[in-house]
């Protein structure tokens, strides 16, 4: 019978960009996982940095690319949306590539504030506010202003929302209108909860900002709904927000900059196939035709990648506690985490990552199901991304396997640090760095939770 190996380059062709085995076990980018479970234990959740500069660098050499080879007259600027991942070390990682940043909430503000304070970013970067505002975030962003962060703009989600603004600034303030954009055909709603109609816009502007002269709207955001995606629910929603954005312009002079927000895809699975260097380049060629056809200068063009920016830096990995065969045809391995507290999104949203074994690539492989360690039902993985089944190495041997991209919004959504389903603790965390020697640096951000942790957080100890 075929070895795990030779099964998994038949099906989907391995090795693969980033993967590679060598002496029977994966490496992750020239990562030995091995040693490190070997050093750390597991479960383990690790970040290698140097992928998400990788990863920026791409994007916007694309755009470089695209705005020569169209003679796109605008410029492109990158904000990485931070609600991907606030922890210092990825946004730090991020900010040395001369990138802006998105906000969503009110506590991004004293993060930005904080980076400032420690020299990590001037008072001119560019923050664009965006979501539905709390007092709170609204102050921040009045405070910051006052305080000479020139390039806050806060995104107006709502008409209701400029008031404050008005009120309480006395200095030029450059602001954005998000759009609410309509929704995919198979969704619950018709329009998005986010952003101002938009056969609302321009009059909202002419009856509210347009003879007030502190305030300028400079930029105009939309996010569709499906990410960036090559469907003609996708591109007719760009050509329909481009075209208000020419019809705004020609009433706004002011306006020069079109926020398309993120949605660029990540590589979740073996078999992605995305064309990512025809996607940027077929959107500032539409983005410029739009404008031709309204005699408008094209705008320039910020974009808001999260997932894209901190997915694939990331993964997880696991110990095969335990192999129970339930019945005739299914069988489980026990994993020393869960989905649930470690994956939400494995749960929450049926969200498939890379998976693949750590060691034993030469042994035969066999169809499994994947079990999370609490007592829940609907803690377990059992479907890949190209295929309906599960498929590890059949051996007796200690297993190891582990699940790859991880990076965005995992620890977020599983309360970093706190409390968890079953009360299982959050894993060791170690983030890795790359020297110029070409070695790495292996720090470790976050130990594993104690039970003095978790009881202290329920009340059973002071």
């Amino acid at each position: 019978m075929q070895s795990y190996q030779e099964f998994l380059d038949l099906s989907v062709g391995f090795p693969q960009e980033g993967f590679e085995i060598i002496d029977d076990e994966l490496y992750f980018h020239d990562l030995n996982l091995m040693e490190m479970i070997e050093t750390y234990g597991t479960p383990l959740r690790f970040t290698y940095l140097p992928i998400i500069s990788k990863k920026i660098q791409q994007a916007k050499l694309l755009f470089k690319r695209a705005i020569v080879n169209n003679n796109y007259r605008g410029s492109y600027k990158y904000c990485y949306c931070t609600k991907s991942s606030h922890f210092r070390h990825v946004v730090e990682e991020a900010l040395k590539n001369n990138i802006h940043l998105e906000t969503s909430s009110a506590f991004d503000m004293p993060v930005i504030d904080n980076l400032e304070k420690k020299g990590i970013v001037n008072k001119d970067i560019t923050v664009i506010c965006n979501g539905f505002k709390t007092y709170q975030y609204k102050q921040y962003i009045i405070d910051m202003l006052h305080d000479g962060f020139s390039n806050i703009i806060p995104v107006l989600d709502n008409k209701e929302e400029f008031n404050l603004y008005d009120d309480e600034l006395d200095i030029a303030c450059n602001l954005g209108i998000r759009i609410a954009a309509e929704e995919q055909p198979d969704s619950q709603f018709y329009t998005s909860r986010l952003g101002i109609r938009m056969e609302d816009v321009i009059d909202f502007y002419n009856s509210k900002i347009a003879s007030n002269p502190n305030f300028k709207v400079k930029l105009l955001h939309f996010f569709i709904n499906s990410g960036i995606s090559d469907t003609p629910y996708y591109w007719n929603e760009l050509e329909k927000y481009v075209t208000l954005y020419c019809k705004f312009k020609k009433i706004n002079p002011e306006l020069d900059t079109l926020d398309i927000g993120g949605g660029m895809p990540f590589k979740d699975s073996l078999v992605f196939d995305f064309d990512y260097e025809y996607m940027v380049n077929e959107i500032v060629k539409r983005i410029k035709e739009i404008c031709s056809e309204h005699d408008v200068v094209e705008p320039d063009i910020i974009t808001e990648f999260g997932k894209y920016t901190v997915a694939e830096a990331s993964g997880i990995l696991y110990k095969v506690l335990g192999r129970k065969q339930q019945n005739d045809r299914e069988r489980w391995l026990m994993l020393d985490g869960s989905f649930i507290t470690n994956l939400p999104d494995v749960w929450a949203l049926n969200q498939k990552y890379i998976l693949l074994p750590v060691n034993n690539w030469d042994a035969e492989y066999e169809r499994v199901n994947l079990g999370g360690i609490t007592c829940d039902g609907q803690d377990y993985y059992n479907q890949e991304a190209h295929m309906n089944s599960v498929f590890m190495p059949k051996t007796r041997k200690v297993q190891y396997l582990g699940f790859f991209h991880t990076g965005a919004y995992q620890e977020v959504l599983s309360g970093y640090g706190g409390i968890h389903h079953c009360l299982l603790p959050s894993p060791k965390h170690v983030i890795i760095r790359r020297n110029r020697d070409e070695t790495f640096n292996f720090e470790v951000f976050g130990e594993e939770q104690n039970s003095k942790q978790v009881l202290k957080i329920l009340g059973y100890s002071s």
